[in-house]
């Protein structure tokens, strides 16, 4: 957990561990191939709380960088810098992830939407789910609306009311009431939060190189960030 929040290299890892050893003699120092193979796998979903009750979700995407990515190889050959993007579901209230996705940065985020749904819903009764227009899509609301899920979706600018969903179109004409609403709640702000608090813990790229290793970084971090979020409540 250390290397994770504080994104120590095993070699600094190593160096830590042998100089807390001195101050705290009964706590074993590691080396660093034993470190690379005992890295731990955990999960955000261990350190959630245990309330049980009907929740409302915010649901959105960020990207990060891959670490020492956009260097000075990629300005002189012109390679693409690359990215990933982390997909969460927050407790608009706790500001717990309850369900988080990792993917390369051509995946729309409304594909991810099905999996987040589903692994938020096994932790908590989700009632309401907010979204941008990122999300504004048939499928979307069939999704929620098979899952018992209120869907409050932002409206794609060039989106038509006069065809389905209903709950479109019932949103598009209350549009600035609505997502005003939200604003002036706090209920979007919870996500931004989110995100922002992630970031400035982790800072904005990954330690790792390939994709399932990044993905467990990222599984870690959202593992110690819930646990700090419920620590202070």
């Amino acid at each position: 957990m250390s290397a994770t929040y504080f994104s120590m290299p095993y070699r600094q890892l190593e160096g830590f561990t042998r100089a807390l050893s001195r101050l705290i003699p009964r706590l074993p120092t590691i080396v660093y191939s034993w470190a690379r193979r005992l890295r731990l796998d955990l999960s955000p979903y261990e350190s959630l709380s245990g309330y049980y009750g009907a929740v409302a979700i915010a649901v959105d995407s960020s990207g990060v960088s891959v670490h020492r990515c956009g260097g000075w190889v990629e300005r002189l050959y012109g390679g693409r810098k690359r990215y990933i993007k982390i997909h969460f579901a927050v407790d608009v209230k706790t500001k717990e992830i309850l369900a988080m996705e990792m993917t390369t940065d051509d995946i729309h985020d409304s594909e991810v939407l099905p999996n987040l749904i589903m692994d938020a819903s096994r932790h908590r009764l989700i009632s309401e789910a907010y979204m941008d227009g990122a999300y504004d899509s048939i499928k979307s609301y069939r999704l929620l609306r098979r899952m018992g899920v209120k869907p409050i979706i932002k409206p794609r600018r060039n989106a038509r009311a006069d065809r389905d969903p209903p709950e479109r179109r019932l949103f598009s004409h209350n549009i600035q009431e609505a997502w005003g609403k939200m604003w002036s709640d706090g209920l979007w702000w919870a996500l931004e939060t989110a995100f922002s608090t992630f970031k400035r813990l982790y800072e904005q790229y990954c330690m790792s190189k390939n994709i399932e290793t990044i993905a467990r970084e990222l599984a870690a971090k959202a593992y110690i960030y819930n646990m700090l979020i419920n620590l202070e409540s």
